[in-house]
C-alpha cells in the first residue's frame, strides 16, 4: 500500500506577504516543507526557528552550488531568475577553507572602526534626507510622499556607496539593478541582462579604484591579503563587490520600510519608545524577527541526505532559508509571537543567519536602522502610513520581504 504524499508548496514567483502562508504551512506540515522554486525545480524550506538554526550551522550543509544537484546535472538554464544566488562566486556560496579564507579578506576591509566611523555621516545624510523629505510632501498635491523612495532607499544606499567607493549615477543604476538580480518572477532574458548590466557597473567601480585607490572599501578589498598573499580574484572581487551593495542596501531599506509601517500600525510601540520604555535597536531587533526584510534566501545544500523535523532533504536539494517563517514561530518564540511587541525580552531572531555565515554587516545595518528610526521619529512624531496596509502592492519577489512603495503623511491631515 503506498502512502500518499502532499504535492509540493508552489511558492509565488511574484512574492507577497508571507506571514499567513507560514503559519499555515507550519501547521499542515511541521517545519520543513518541499517547495517548487520558478521552473518547477524542486526545492525544500526550513521554516521553524530551532530547526533552522540547527539547519544553518550543520556540518552537513554547504553554499558552494558544486553541491547544488540539478545545476551540476545541467537542469538549471542560463536565464534561471534564480541562478545568480548559487552561482556568484563571494563569500555566501563558498564552504571550508575557502570561505573563512574570503570572509577573513573582507572582515579585514570590513574593520568595526570603519562601521563606527560611519556613524556621522549616517547621521547628516538622515538630517539631509529628511529635509527632502519634508520638501517633497509640501510639494505633493495631496500632502503625502513616499518614504521608501524619498528615504528608505537612498540613506542605506548612500551610506553603501560612500563605503564601496561608488558614485550617485552608479548607486541609482546599481539600486534598479539589484532590484531586478533579486526578483524571483524575471523573464530568462531580463535575468541575463540585469545579471550583465550589474557586472559591467562593478566592474566600472573596480577599474576606477584599481587606477586610483582611495579610502574606500572597494580600494582596500583589492589592497588586502591573506596571510599567504592570495588575494580576492577578479570573479571573487565583482561577486563580493554585488553582495555588499544588495546586503548593504536592500536588506536595510526592507528593514527600515517594515519598522516604519510597524510603528505605524501599533502607535502603543512607538508611545512606549518616544517615552523612553523601549529603544530604537530594540525597534531594530523586533522588527527584524517580527517582518524579517529577507522572507525566503537562497541556497543551502545537504551533502548527504539529511533528516530534520521528521522530514529528509536529498543530497544536493536547495533549501531556502525561512526567516519570516522562523520569526514567527511560536514554539520559540511564545503563543504571541505574531505580536509587534518592542518590549520582547530574549529577542532571538535569525534574520541575520546563524553559524559561519552569519552577516558580516550586522554591525551597520542596526546602526544605520537606529540612526534613521531615531532621526524619523523625532522630526516627525506623528508620521502615518497613508494608505491600509492591504492596499500596498508587494515586490515582485519572494526573496525579499516588504513593499515596493509606502506613501505616508508627516503631520495628521486637515
Amino acid at each position: 500500500m503506498t502512502q500518499d504524499h502532499p504535492a509540493p508548496h508552489r511558492l509565488d514567483p511574484h512574492g507577497g506577504c508571507p506571514h499567513a502562508a507560514n503559519a499555515r504551512l507550519r501547521a499542515e506540515r511541521g517545519a520543513v516543507v518541499p517547495v517548487l522554486l520558478p521552473d518547477d525545480v524542486e526545492g525544500m524550506l526550513v521554516l521553524g526557528h530551532e530547526e533552522l538554526k540547527e539547519f544553518l550551522a550543520h556540518p552537513d550543509v554547504a553554499k558552494d552550488a558544486q553541491h547544488f544537484a540539478a545545476l551540476q546535472k545541467g537542469e538549471i538554464p542560463e536565464g534561471w531568475p534564480m541562478r545568480t544566488f548559487a552561482t556568484v562566486r563571494s563569500m555566501t556560496t563558498a564552504d571550508g577553507a575557502d570561505h573563512r579564507r574570503l570572509r577573513s579578506l573582507v572582515s579585514r576591509a570590513f574593520t568595526a572602526r570603519r562601521v563606527e566611523a560611519l556613524r556621522p555621516g549616517v547621521e547628516e545624510l538622515a538630517a539631509t534626507l529628511l529635509d527632502r523629505l519634508e520638501q517633497a510632501a509640501r510639494e505633493s498635491t495631496d500632502g503625502t510622499v513616499d518614504l521608501r523612495r524619498n528615504f528608505a532607499m537612498p540613506l542605506p544606499m548612500g551610506v553603501i556607496c560612500r563605503l564601496l567607493g561608488v558614485d550617485a549615477e552608479q548607486g541609482e543604476r546599481l539600486h534598479a539593478l539589484s532590484n531586478r538580480v533579486v526578483s524571483t518572477s524575471l523573464a530568462p532574458a531580463e535575468v541575463l541582462k540585469a545579471n550583465q548590466e550589474t557586472i559591467e557597473v562593478l566592474g566600472q567601480v573596480a577599474a576606477a579604484r584599481m587606477a586610483d585607490p582611495g579610502d574606500d572599501l572597494t580600494s582596500a578589498l583589492i589592497a588586502a591579503r591573506a596571510e599567504d598573499g592570495d588575494r580576492l580574484s577578479e570573479q571573487e572581487l565583482i561577486g563580493t563587490l554585488l553582495l555588499l551593495v544588495i546586503a548593504g542596501h536592500e536588506t536595510t531599506l526592507n528593514l527600515l520600510t517594515n519598522a516604519v509601517r510597524a510603528l505605524s500600525a501599533h502607535r502603543d510601540q512607538l508611545d512606549l519608545v518616544q517615552a523612553g520604555k523601549a529603544s530604537w535597536a530594540d525597534v531594530v531587533e523586533e522588527t527584524m524577527r517580527w517582518d524579517s526584510p529577507v522572507s525566503y534566501f537562497p541556497f543551502r545544500y545537504p551533502t548527504r541526505d539529511l533528516t530534520v523535523d521528521g522530514t529528509v532533504i536529498p543530497q544536493g536539494t536547495p533549501v531556502l532559508a525561512g526567516y519570516s517563517g522562523a520569526g514567527r514561530d511560536p514554539r520559540a518564540h511564545g503563543d504571541d509571537a505574531d505580536v509587534f511587541d518592542v518590549t520582547r525580552a530574549q529577542n532571538r531572531h535569525l534574520s541575520f543567519g546563524h553559524g559561519a555565515h552569519f552577516c558580516i554587516g550586522a554591525p551597520l545595518a542596526r546602526m544605520e536602522a537606529a540612526i534613521a528610526l531615531e532621526a524619523l521619529f523625532t522630526r516627525f512624531p506623528q508620521l502615518t502610513v497613508a494608505v491600509d496596509e492591504d492596499e500596498l502592492p508587494r515586490r515582485g519577489s519572494f526573496v525579499g520581504n516588504s513593499v515596493p512603495v509606502l506613501p505616508v503623511r508627516l503631520t495628521p491631515s486637515s
